[in-house]
């Protein structure tokens, strides 16, 4: 599966995520019918799939979570903390950081 950057066409998705929530950094990328919103904030990250034509496999979270631990520092999170809720066309994925991804 591959992951294309299409955040500078969801302007107006990724502005109401940061006036609205305590995020501080937002992507979408497409992969095909799928959509992934990841969002960082201070003591969290998220990650929404989306795919409004079937429902999203079990295949597709795990390299999307893969791809996206890749990038997260292994002593910024704690593995066992990772929380997955999945719905009929949408997975939320939560990691709780142990450390704040941005040094100050």
């Amino acid at each position: 599966m591959k992951l294309v950057n299409v955040t500078n066409s969801y302007k107006q998705l990724v502005n109401k995520q940061l006036e609205n929530t305590d995020a501080y950094f937002v992507k979408v990328y497409s992969a095909g019918n799928t959509t992934v919103v990841y969002t960082e904030a201070a003591q969290h990250v998220e990650i929404l799939i989306v795919n409004k034509k079937r429902a999203v496999r079990k295949t597709e979270i795990n390299e999307i979570l893969a791809y996206v631990l890749k990038r997260i520092p292994k002593e910024k999170y704690d593995r066992d903390q990772i929380s997955i809720i999945e719905l009929k066309d949408v997975i939320e994925i939560s990691i709780p950081m142990t450390s704040s991804l941005v040094e100050s």
